[in-house]
């Protein structure tokens, strides 16, 4: 019995010692835990409290998408607001994927039965498969569409591929462009609830065609829309394609045409798909409308006249700087440019030559319209006077070691004064004024027009080669002094002188409003104010002498026989410059001559309103026995562009055309 009990005090006293060794670590076990506890529900709480929108934010770019749809551009209109440049409607036959969900899913069970039952060891892999169930079921779905417009399309599969991956929640297109007969059969045929649906989007529209193609300019598709305004912008965001300006006004104006994009913001599932409805919806909203200071009917006008020719026709207000015309030929078709250019309507293009913008992309020795600028500057430097012959035209003179012929087929002007040599065009009488002038002088005076830089236009692609030549600028270029030959070349518009047919028209529209700059614009202000700058500085006397020479080149000087015509009769009083200019230029290994005819004029001269230049550009049609020149072939096309002007000035109502519209 003593034994019994010693073996369980022994017992208890083990049990005792063994707790009191447990002990311990239970208490740790549990601060442990309570630790743990603490923390995860510390951190848990923290997340709570102070991360919960970062948490929301990841939770919404998850499980949201945003689908992006371009604005309609704005419209371009001429000053008296009809329409140039519009949008109509475009219509795609379009197919949902997102609705066709358990089509593909029944579709994939089917295909791989299939499979199975064919006892084939070599199945498809789970993506080949599944991209055969979904070309499967989008060409049953071409095929109705086929059916309704007696078509044999089948579905590109490596472009459906790239749609799924790319754009799922965008519609899938399967005919673009469709024409009007087209259009009403699907709409008559495919069912309301069908996920094949005809979408209609907007395309740049030309009511007039190639008119005014180069100023207009032409718009490219663009994927980036900008959607500043539209929530969503952290978003995995699918765009619809829309329109950027690639040319002309519609590139410089780009920002204000571009309208401003809708969308919509949908909840998808882990698939990617769409959940209904959607969160968030806006409609697309139209740019801004510009208008031009462009006259449609001038500009026509002067199309029509160079027809199939090269060369280009400038029309300014002489009061505001607003450009009425600015035609280039040859030219193109804006609307082979909507919805997209072909690659043969591009090639056609370029061999053409049709891209470049005369006007204000090349320049060109302006021949002798530069007679203008050589009078008043020896006007104001004083080597000239009115009443001054300073030269007996003999029909030749030499300079240096060689022979300079005057340009007149019609004998010698022997003892001649400042305004018939500006009507007759007296070359052997600038030659002597060059020489009088000097030729840096001659260049200050180019300078002072700003004929030696850019006007500013707002259009892309103004060219930078003019050129006003100073002896010390031959010198740098070539290494060659300045021969006496160059100041008479000069003088008459030659050699190293290069202009734009633009900068030609602000010079004559400065000239007309006795002021040395002009700047023009194509935009349209019901108001705008009349352009002041600074004045020639020529005295009364000496201007009226400029002025009569120019006149007197349309009444009985190098165009006289052309206001003769009824169908070029201007009844308002001109005051105008020829200029017939030569360049050599290689061609097929060959050494050959550009001749270009130039004709500038403004009217009335009284109160000048209008300024005209006008510029063709030929081969050497003088050896081929063809007469070409300014006053024969350019100035017809000046009086058509100013009789149409004052035709519509005088009788306005006469000229009200409707609108037209896509």
């Amino acid at each position: 019995m003593a034994t019994h009990d010693t073996n369980l005090a022994d017992r208890s006293g083990s049990l005792l010692q063994s707790h009191k060794n447990y002990q311990p670590r239970v208490v740790f076990f549990y601060f442990v835990t309570a630790v743990l506890l603490l923390t995860l529900g510390g951190g848990l709480a923290f997340q709570q409290l102070f991360n919960r929108d970062r948490h929301r934010d990841t939770e919404r770019m998850q499980n949201q998408r945003r689908i992006l749809v371009p604005g309609p551009r704005g419209n371009i209109y001429d000053r008296e607001g009809r329409l140039l440049v519009g949008n109509r409607a475009r219509f795609a036959v379009v197919l949902y994927l997102d609705e066709l969900r358990s089509e593909f899913r029944r579709e994939f069970i089917r295909i791989r039965k299939n499979y199975r039952d064919t006892g084939d060891k070599d199945l498809p892999s789970a993506a080949q498969m599944e991209q055969i169930t979904r070309a499967t079921v989008v060409q049953r779905y071409l095929d109705q569409v086929n059916d309704i417009l007696h078509r044999a399309a089948s579905v590109d599969r490596p472009d459906l591929m790239k749609h799924f991956a790319r754009q799922l929640l965008l519609p899938y297109t399967l005919f673009d462009d469709l024409e009007a007969n087209d259009y009403a059969r699907l709409v008559e045929h495919l069912p309301v609830r069908s996920p094949l649906q005809v979408m209609a989007s907007s395309t740049r529209f030309y009511p007039y065609g190639s008119a005014a193609a180069h100023t207009l300019g032409y718009v490219g598709v663009e994927s980036d829309i900008d959607a500043e305004d539209f929530p969503g912008e952290d978003l995995k965001t699918f765009k619809m394609k829309g329109t950027v300006g690639r040319e002309g006004l519609e590139k410089v104006f780009d920002t204000q045409l571009q309208g401003e994009a809708g969308g919509t913001i949908f909840r998808v599932d882990p698939t990617g798909y769409k959940i209904n409805p959607p969160l968030d919806k806006r409609l697309p909203v139209q740019g801004k409308n510009l208008v031009t200071s462009l006259d449609i009917d001038l500009q026509r006008i002067a199309e029509d006249a160079i027809g199939d020719r090269a060369g280009t026709a400038v029309a300014l207000d002489i009061r505001t700087g607003e450009v009425l015309v600015l035609a280039n030929k040859p030219d193109y078709n804006l609307s082979d440019t909507s919805p997209h250019i072909s690659h043969d309507t591009w090639q056609s293009i370029l061999d053409r030559n049709a891209l470049l913008n005369q006007a204000i992309g090349g320049a060109y020795p302006p021949g002798s319209t530069f007679k203008i600028l050589t009078a008043i500057a020896g006007l104001r430097s004083g080597r000239l006077t009115p009443d001054q012959a300073i030269v007996d035209c003999d029909g030749g003179v030499k300079i240096g070691n060689k022979l300079f012929y005057c340009d007149n087929g019609r004998g010698h002007h022997h003892n001649i004064k400042l305004s018939e040599a500006i009507s007759q065009s007296c070359d052997i009488y600038f030659y002597e004024a060059g020489r009088l002038i000097t030729p840096d002088v001659l260049a200050a005076e180019g300078r002072r027009f700003h004929l030696d830089r850019r006007t500013g236009i707002e259009l892309p692609n103004e060219t930078t080669r003019m050129l006003i030549p100073t002896t010390e600028w031959k010198e740098a270029q070539t290494g060659e002094r300045w021969f006496p030959g160059n100041t008479a070349q000069m003088a008459i518009g030659q050699g190293y002188v290069l202009v734009t047919p633009l900068d030609m028209a602000c010079f004559f529209a400065s000239v007309a409003r006795d002021e040395v700059d002009t700047k023009p614009t194509l935009l349209h202000h019901a108001a705008a104010p009349v352009q002041h700058s600074e004045p020639i500085g020529l005295t009364p006397e000496q201007r009226t002498a400029l002025l009569a020479g120019m006149e007197g080149t349309t009444l009985f000087g190098t165009s006289k026989g052309i206001n003769a015509l009824p169908l070029y009769h201007v009844s308002e009083r001109i005051a105008a410059k020829t200029g017939t200019a030569q360049k050599s230029v290689v061609k097929d290994g060959q050494l050959g001559t550009i001749n270009f005819a130039w004709y500038a004029c403004f009217a009335p001269l009284e109160k000048p309103e209008i300024a005209v230049v006008v510029m063709l550009e030929g081969q050497d049609f003088v050896s081929a026995g063809e007469s070409f020149g300014g006053g024969l072939n350019a100035a017809p096309i000046a009086n058509l562009i100013l009789k149409k002007y004052f035709a519509k000035r005088d009788h306005p109502a006469a000229f009200v055309q409707p609108i037209r519209t896509p």
